[in-house]
């Protein structure tokens, strides 16, 4: 691997730095965004078991505020399920937004990388461009330098390849993964207020 980091020069560093940082991007939303942090399995039980039992205390709502991003979505609904239907879903799209927003930190930073780390690749195929005709002199060439000049470019190359395809494979399917996430919780919100209001048994 060192072989490899000495072939494509200086260059490679940036895009070392940059793999690193998206790597632990990955990793931080993979641990973030998993399904019973984001929406508890028990979560919707619990709340159709207060709503029976008519225990709407601040010091419930306060707790189910703070358990989950879904959470957050109910308590929001609960506080406003007397009123009009308007207001209502207007608190939900609301607290949906703010949601979204946790849900999707440092997602964007990956379809910067994404796109960055190709450029920075190509950049350092440029440095090596530039060692490669630096080997070209009056008297003829040399062929270490000229070797030189090809392996920076090539390596710099492929590595900005090779970060930027997992960076995008990773903010796509997270960026769905939240999607999906906020669809299903707004359904399920839905659901539990129109249980709270009597509409639905």
């Amino acid at each position: 691997m060192w072989e490899i980091i000495e072939a494509a020069g200086w260059p490679i560093w940036p895009l070392i730095a940059t793999s690193i940082y998206g790597f632990a991007i990955i990793l931080e939303r993979a641990w973030s965004l998993r399904s019973e942090k984001v929406m508890p399995s028990n979560l919707v039980d619990s709340v159709n078991q207060m709503i029976k039992q008519r225990s709407f205390k601040v010091e419930n709502l306060d707790t189910l505020k703070g358990s989950s991003p879904f959470g957050e979505i109910i308590y929001s609904a609960l506080k406003n399920k007397n009123a009009s239907l308007e207001v209502l879903k207007d608190s939900i799209e609301e607290s949906s937004g703010l949601v979204a927003h946790k849900l999707e930190t440092n997602i964007n930073a990956l379809g910067t990388i994404s796109t960055v780390a190709p450029l920075l690749g190509l950049f350092g195929t440029i440095v090596g461009m530039v060692e490669l005709f630096s080997s070209f002199t009056s008297s003829g060439h040399d062929v270490a330098i000229f070797a030189r000049g090809i392996s920076v470019a090539l390596y710099n190359t492929a590595g900005g390849i090779v970060v930027a395809v997992p960076a995008m494979i990773a903010f796509r399917y997270y960026r769905s993964k939240v999607e999906n996430f906020l669809n299903e919780m707004q359904i399920q919100t839905i659901a539990i207020i129109e249980t709270a209001r009597g509409e639905r048994s």
